[in-house]
């Protein structure tokens, strides 16, 4: 796998990353009242500030373009991250989940996930290494992602789907019928039983894990080096649950994030294929020199787009609900 970071910098990342969560749970475990705006702020600066430090540092101490690939995959996964928060909010509204027990899900149902990606992240390291043609693949499936998402336009309820895997698990645990605050596990009747906290953090597990079908594709598109793929996914994962509890109700107003979204992808899944190309020995086409893309372009150009899709949407009126 492509990676100039040594492994006694690895071993120090992960170990680091792995302080935050246990951070992350003793705040969790302290904290005896939902989450309010005021706390998701707080969080929210801690984590954005702490990827733009490692970033700044990757900058200063990292090898090559690290530092403008680490600041360009941290900003292409948030942003794809925050259409994940709507399917969020989706699966918290369909289990009527507790708002004292909506941390705790989404903490451990983004931790697994986290677990599984690093899973997907150095299969497709190893996949890239392999094989150069992989850019191919990656390169169409976004751009395949991209005019999905255009066709499919705003988000809404179809979204999220209980599918077969959670349907065989709420048959098959003992389940109370009823939540109780944030606990997993109660005592009923002298027998051990599952909360249906337990489904919740299923399904959001599952869904992080399909969002990463389109991002971790998207990511390659602008590094090969899994070091910055990895460290990227967990800044933008970690400081999720957080922007969660604090955009949560801004979601409706961001109705162009799906568009904005699908240029960035769409714009990724180009980039993967000129590589590929250029991989290939093909620099033109023709008379036709093929462009190659470099990473402050491509960090100027997810910065601009997703400028343009949050200040379009904002600037549109919400909708008169009095008139309907």
């Amino acid at each position: 796998m492509p990676t100039a970071v040594p492994l006694e910098v690895w071993i120090a990342t992960i170990i680091g990353l792995v302080l935050i969560v246990v951070l992350d749970l003793l705040v969790i475990a302290r904290r005896d009242h939902a989450v309010t705006v005021k706390d998701a702020t707080r969080w929210v600066v801690f984590y954005v500030a702490l990827a733009v430090a490692f970033g700044v540092g990757m900058l200063v101490l990292g090898p090559g373009h690290t530092g403008g690939e680490f600041f360009a995959g941290y900003i292409t996964e948030y942003s794809l991250s925050v259409d994940n928060l709507f399917v969020f909010v989706i699966i918290m509204t369909r289990f009527a989940v507790p708002a004292i027990a909506q941390d705790k899900v989404l903490y451990i149902g983004i931790v697994l996930s986290l677990l599984m990606r690093a899973v997907f992240i150095f299969a497709g390291a190893a996949a890239i290494s392999a094989a150069s043609w992989t850019f191919y693949i990656f390169g169409a499936f976004l751009i395949y992602t991209a005019v999905r998402l255009v066709l499919e336009g705003e988000n809404d309820e179809d979204d999220f789907q209980e599918g077969a895997l959670l349907r065989g698990l709420q048959r098959a645990l003992p389940l109370t019928p009823e939540y109780s605050a944030d606990k997993l596990v109660v005592q009923r009747d002298g027998r051990r039983m599952l909360t249906p906290l337990v489904i919740v953090i299923v399904a959001i597990g599952v869904a992080n894990v399909v969002f990463a079908l389109d991002s971790i594709p998207a990511i390659f598109g602008l590094t090969n080096d899994p070091y910055v793929v990895l460290t990227a996914n967990a800044f933008a994962l970690m400081g999720l649950r957080q922007l969660y509890f604090l955009i949560g109700g801004l979601l409706e107003r961001i109705i162009y994030l799906n568009l904005g979204l699908s240029v960035i992808l769409g714009f990724i899944g180009v980039k993967l294929i000129i590589e590929a190309l250029h991989g290939s020995g093909l620099a033109h086409l023709g008379s036709i020199e093929i462009p190659e893309i470099g990473i402050l372009p491509s960090l100027g150009f997810i910065v601009a787009t997703l400028a343009v899709t949050a200040v379009a949407s904002l600037a549109k009126p919400p909708p008169d609900v009095s008139a309907s």
